[in-house]
């Protein structure tokens, strides 16, 4: 009797355990599937083809001919971020090595260290092995230094020999956004690409590509909107769209300046406005109420209110020397001085300049 009990323990015993296990497979298959829904669209979206990069075609079709020539230089690309340098050479990296890239390139980031003594070992050691294809068309390696502008100048030297002695099998990809920071000696061991900021056209077809394939509710305005506050940066338009349909279904103008913070262009015409014509007690006031309602910076409303300075009819001697003014407030706002005293000398500058204005009209 005491045996079929405890085979009885056991059977149950058995039962708990599967119920236990086929549990967290459940919960497994649920987290790969957040997993998948939760991916960033900055990458989920990342060209994988040298032919899917949205702009800069010159460039690409340049890098593209001497991939498939066998000719590939050492290649410096620089410019302001987003403008699709790491997903160009990424894509190199797949069209050499196919599905193997991996096992056939050395990435390193800002995010690791990149001493003297890495270029010396690590990049080195990789350099300096020979490599087998793995099926690869090329048997050349490439070392990809992503942020290389942030390396420190002892680096950059020691790079400079290894560079030279090891050409036969590596080939070196630097990245940066500021070309003044990589030194002339490793510069003319490159061939230097500038990645300019992305035309509004090339942003607005990428996000139409975007917005078809997750099924969005955009608005022509909030389209333009996203495009606009991008300044050419593409991954800056991704993140901000995707965090937008976070807040909101049908993403509009409005949302769009909500989610990201900064004032709407009808409030910067409304602030002008009070600038131009109201008192000064009055002007403070009322930009003070809206700045406190709507949680706009005033770093931001400088910056618009310049750019509504450009568009607007006005002497010339009085837009240079509020231009002037509008700069040194924001110069004066990058350091953190108190917003109430910069708001009274934005106030200030605009009262100065309104006689001069009130002259030009007559």
């Amino acid at each position: 009797m005491a045996e079929v009990i405890s085979l009885m323990d056991i059977d149950e015993d058995d039962k708990q355990k599967g119920s236990q296990s086929q549990k967290l497979n459940m919960g497994k298959s649920v987290l790969t599937a957040t997993d998948t829904k939760a991916t960033p669209w900055v990458e989920k979206y990342r060209p994988q083809s040298l032919a899917d990069v949205a702009a800069h075609r010159d460039i690409v079709d340049t890098i593209d001919r001497l991939t498939s020539e066998n000719r590939l230089p050492h290649l410096l690309l620089y410019g302001p971020p987003g403008t699709g340098k790491t997903s160009t050479i990424l894509a190199v990296a797949r069209k050499l090595y196919g599905a193997q890239y991996h096992n056939m390139i050395l990435e390193l980031n800002a995010s690791d260290d990149r001493g003297i003594d890495v270029v010396r070992q690590q990049i080195q050691d990789f350099a300096s092995t020979q490599s087998f294809s793995f099926g690869a068309k090329s048997s050349v390696k490439l070392i990809l230094l992503d942020e290389a502008d942030a390396m420190t100048k002892d680096a950059q030297f020691a790079l400079r020999r290894v560079i030279e002695k090891y050409t036969k099998n590596t080939r070196f990809a630097l990245i940066c956004n500021h070309v003044n920071k990589i030194i002339p000696a490793l510069q003319s061991r490159c061939t230097r690409f500038r990645f300019a900021p992305l035309d509004p056209i090339h942003v607005t077809e990428r996000l139409k590509h975007v917005i078809e394939a997750e099924g969005l509710d955009v608005t022509d305005s909030g389209l333009a909107a996203l495009v606009r506050l991008s300044n050419g940066d593409m991954r800056k338009a991704l993140n901000i769209l995707q965090s937008t349909h976070m807040a909101s279904q049908k993403i509009t103008e409005e949302a769009v300046y909500l989610c990201t913070g900064n004032p709407l262009p009808k409030d910067i015409e409304q602030i002008s406005f009070w600038l131009l014509n109201e008192s000064f007690a009055e002007s403070f006031t009322r930009v003070s109420e809206m700045k406190s309602r709507k949680g706009l910076a005033l770093i931001d409303i400088v910056r618009e209110v310049t750019m509504f300075v450009f568009k607007i009819k006005m002497p010339s001697d009085v837009r240079v020397q509020l231009i002037n003014d509008l700069a040194d407030i924001e110069y004066r706002l990058s350091f953190g001085c108190n917003d109430k005293l910069q708001l009274g000398s934005l106030i200030a500058t605009f009262t100065q300049a309104r006689p001069a204005l009130v002259a030009a009209a007559k």
